[in-house]
């Protein structure tokens, strides 16, 4: 990606040139369909106080690859278009805790070798915390009441993408540029 013929380094990026291959775009786009297919086949668990997405099988491969985040986020807006509650807070605050979830997930997976497992747990309790937080302001529903279903239901979510991905990773690295 060539910049402007005046403008050698990317201003705002600390100069280096932010480069996104078409494989990035490629998996960015695969992660946002997938987690908007699985929340939209999924639906009548995806949404309400007691939710189980199972869409976030995939959030622990943001260890990986941290546009993936862009991905996830993209996907949560997409899957939440879907929601009976969708509003403000399904279309630009939840969207925002993936974005922020997604990112420290990664930053702190990327301490532990990019671990699956580190990346899942860090973006399980985010998201579960969130939407909590989001059911206390939409249905007064008290966080001490959502919070322990959602952060066993999330987490156990994220584990299973962790194992998941490990076990394609056996097979093929799949982050890696052939």
């Amino acid at each position: 990606m060539d910049l402007h013929p005046f403008r050698h380094i990317n201003p705002g990026v600390g100069g280096e040139k932010l480069e996104i291959t078409t494989r990035d775009l490629a998996l960015v786009t695969i992660f946002t369909s997938l987690y908007a297919a699985l929340v939209y086949i999924f639906a009548p668990i995806s949404f309400f106080e007691l939710q189980f997405r199972i869409a976030g099988v995939i959030r622990p491969g943001i260890a990986k690859k941290w546009i993936l985040v862009i991905g996830y986020a993209l996907g949560v807006v997409i899957g939440n278009l879907f929601s009976p509650f969708v509003g403000v807070y399904e279309l630009l605050f939840m969207p925002t805790m993936s974005l922020v979830a997604g990112l420290l997930g990664y930053f702190v997976a990327k301490k532990f070798r990019n671990s699956y497992f580190v990346s899942g747990a860090v973006i399980a309790t985010v998201i579960s915390l969130s939407v909590s937080w989001m059911l206390l302001q939409l249905f007064e529903l008290p966080i001490i009441a959502t919070l322990p279903y959602l952060f066993i239901s999330e987490q156990i979510v994220c584990l299973l993408g962790s194992v998941i991905f490990k076990a394609i990773e056996t097979r093929v690295k799949w982050w890696q540029e052939t």
